[in-house]
């Protein structure tokens, strides 16, 4: 519960990406695994660490929507929760470790990044998380970085191509925080949590929102219109019906519980979207 596995599709969809476009190239299937669960220790080592950290600044209480509550209830003392964060992130480590040993040092590099960047999301002293610096550090570490790990795993070299691919779905990543900051701007405010929709309000923090859904589906039709992905790829233009209702819904939320419908619609459409990209470049490397 307290790990939060339904959000382990941010951690998961990035690796499908950066995969399937190496996949022209290379697929090596075990370290395609390694990846992936390295990618989830991360996620699940940051939700833990997340969940110590907000409980101890305030920000989470008995009454909020967005934590497992596992410590506001009783299941799980504060204690615990940290330390199964940090046992996460040294699950998370040790596969990165093994990851290294065969495809070499830049992965090092990037998993002690990752794991800095996931454990002072909101530990202090950094606590970016409460300096409005949510989701670009979400875009930059679950959107670009695994994309372009995952890539490198398979093929042991970055690409503009892989930083490319990774936008999207950065974006969209980038667009699940901006949802929560969203549903909880009266709460975060109340505690002293500045965020980009805390600092601006509504309906500046909307407009955010709406940028963050729709930009990837641009983005959908400039890169395969400019040969920086396969025509394959527009298959991601799927996903553009269910984005508008989502906006739909935005515009007409008014409170905490209304907007956590958009909150869920975010993780949704994220996922669809992020199935279907890597599902064009997975076909653009089996046609070819």
């Amino acid at each position: 519960m307290a790990m939060r596995p339904l959000s382990f599709t941010a951690a998961i969809v990035p690796v499908l990406v950066g995969t399937a476009l190496a996949a022209d190239q290379a697929f090596r299937p075990g370290l395609f695994v390694l990846t992936l669960f390295g990618s989830m220790a991360l996620q699940g080592g940051t939700n833990l660490v997340n969940d110590y950290y907000d409980h101890q600044l305030g920000t989470d209480t008995a009454v909020s929507l967005g934590p497992s509550g596992v410590i506001q209830r009783g299941v799980l003392s504060p204690s615990e929760v940290l330390v199964a964060g940090v046992l996460t992130f040294a699950l998370g480590v040790a596969i990165g470790l093994a990851i290294t040993a065969l495809v070499g040092w830049p992965v090092l590099i990037l998993g002690v990044v990752s794991v800095l960047g996931g454990f002072f999301y909101t530990a202090p002293p950094l606590k970016l998380a409460y300096r409005a610096l949510g989701e670009v550090t979400s875009f930059a570490f679950m959107g670009v970085i695994i994309v372009m790990g995952a890539a490198y795993v398979q093929t042991e070299e970055f690409t503009w191509e892989a930083f490319l691919a990774a936008l999207p779905v950065a974006l969209l990543t980038a667009a699940i925080l901006h949802a929560n900051n969203l549903r909880d701007i009266e709460g975060d405010r109340a505690h002293g949590k500045r965020t980009l929709a805390s600092l601006t309000g509504r309906p500046w923090a909307d407009y955010e929102l709406v940028a963050l859904i729709l930009s990837p589906f641009a983005l959908a039709i400039a890169l395969p219109a400019t040969g920086a992905a396969p025509l394959t790829a527009l298959i991601a233009l799927i996903a553009l019906p269910p984005a508008l209702r989502l906006l739909r819904t935005l515009r007409i939320s008014r409170d905490a519980r209304s907007l956590n419908r958009v909150l869920i619609s975010s993780v949704g459409l994220h996922l669809l979207f992020g199935l279907l990209w890597a599902l064009g470049f997975a076909l653009d490397a089996w046609s070819g």
